[in-house]
């Protein structure tokens, strides 16, 4: 009796790149969350103007986004990614610039009515293009995600790969406040900038769709494209916007993307201005953080992988693991509450566990529903939805901050609740969840 052909394992060096990329993603858009309480030190900025620094990056996002899951629809993921990459990596450099050109952004600003200080409207400018480039990364993940791997493995690949977001957020306050205690702050945009030039090389030599990729056996080919055929029909917009499936998608980021960006880019300033933390003293409470968000990020998607494997349905599996995630988000809220350091962080950890948990899911609800051909503009407009979301909520976390002498807690309880509104709103778009059927 001929031994069965081993299936090859090359999709999940591909998923480890898609972990890179991720966590590189994720270092570039954190420096200036940990850089806030010293960049406010030095240019004399309120909460409200960290707001509108913040503010520009998402409204890029939000472009990047929908631009992005088109680009990647039409030029293929390699070379998508690959252009995404080069512009955020360059806008993250040019933070450390951004006084320089701050003068021509502030007078470009006051056109069109917008008055603030040059140091504001530098780091608006390159906020704004390391938006743009970063909105590339997760509709070129997931896309690769739905060319790379069966259904029956996405959520464990996207859980992989999504948890990149975490660990992205460790090495940051690992690597930010070392360098700019040695070298200043002007460095730590450098040399954090320039680490995706390396993952590009990487990524050029050893990606390729699994059809003509050479490390890529029969066996896993198969693997990979053991769900029933799709259409390669390219999707225009108008045939995607019709359907509550992507509206329901689009609402999931719009209401639960705020949430990560809170952590993002206030939980630093909130661990320092509540529990009096230095530069230097924030990295530990943050990193065991993020460590327990890595968790969350994988065990999410194993949670509805293993209960499909179980026999449940994919409706089943993917909104119980959703609904676990928005539960164990709850007791958030009372993390401004209490005095002791380490139990705000647990209650923080929990927290951001479950929304990579939700995370993971809820971008693997896209690749359940949508083909292939269409996951790259579904996410990409789901996304923009989520950065959008997060415009909003920060300007409303600014001014409550503002208002409020720095007290979080309207800005937690609000995250307290967001998941579970979230599903139900999901829930009531997509009773079932079920492949859309697109024609052309």
């Amino acid at each position: 009796m001929t031994p069965p052909a081993r299936t090859g394992h090359y999709r999940w060096v591909i998923c480890a790149l898609l972990f890179f990329a991720t966590t590189i993603n994720y270092v570039d858009r954190g420096v200036v969350g940990i850089l806030k309480t010293t960049l406010q030190g030095q240019f004399g900025w309120n909460e409200i103007d960290y707001s509108n620094i913040v503010f520009a990056f998402q409204s890029a996002y939000a472009i990047g986004l929908m631009l992005a899951g088109r680009l990647m629809d039409k030029v293929g993921t390699k070379a998508g990614y690959a252009i995404a990459l080069i512009v955020w990596s360059l806008a993250a450099v040019a933070c450390a610039e951004a006084t320089a050109f701050g003068p021509a952004a502030a007078s470009l600003l006051a056109t069109v009515g917008f008055v603030t200080t040059p140091s504001v409207a530098g780091f608006m400018a390159a906020r704004f293009a390391l938006g743009l480039g970063e909105g590339g990364n997760f509709p070129a993940a997931i896309k690769s995600v739905a060319e790379w791997f069966p259904k029956r493995e996405r959520a464990l690949a996207t859980g992989i790969f999504n948890s990149g977001t975490n660990v992205g957020a460790i090495v940051t306050p690992l690597v930010v406040p070392w360098i700019t205690v040695r070298y200043g702050w002007y460095w730590a945009f450098v040399i954090t900038g320039a680490l995706g030039f390396l993952w590009l090389i990487a990524w050029w030599l050893m990606y390729d769709t699994p059809e003509r990729h050479p490390r890529v056996t029969p066996a896993e080919l198969a693997h990979i494209n053991s769900d029933p055929a799709e259409s390669t029909t390219p999707v225009p917009w108008a045939k995607l916007f019709p359907h509550r499936e992507a509206w329901a998608f689009a609402i999931g980021k719009f209401m639960t993307d705020p949430i990560w960006w809170l952590y993002l880019f206030w939980l630093a300033d909130f661990l320092q201005k509540k529990h009096g933390l230095s530069l230097s003293g924030v990295g530990a409470p943050l990193i065991v953080i993020y460590l327990v968000a890595d968790v969350g990020s994988i065990g999410g998607g194993w949670l509805s992988s293993a209960l499909i494997k179980r026999g449940w349905s994919v409706n089943a599996a993917r909104k119980t693991a959703m609904l676990v995630c928005a539960l164990l988000v709850v007791p958030v809220m009372f993390a401004p509450y209490v005095d002791s350091l380490w139990v705000a962080v647990g209650l923080v950890s929990v927290a951001a566990a479950a929304h990579q948990g939700w995370s993971a899911n809820l971008f693997t609800f896209s690749s359940d529903m949508f083909p292939r051909r269409a996951v790259g503009s579904v996410v990409g407009f789901g996304g923009m939805a989520g950065a959008v979301g997060g415009m909003l909520f920060t300007k409303i976390t600014g001014y409550i901050l503002e208002w409020n002498h720095s007290d979080y807690l309207p800005v937690f309880i609000m995250a307290g609740f967001a998941y579970l509104a979230a599903l139900g709103i999901i829930h009531l778009l997509v009773p079932v969840i079920r492949p859309v059927e697109l024609d052309g």
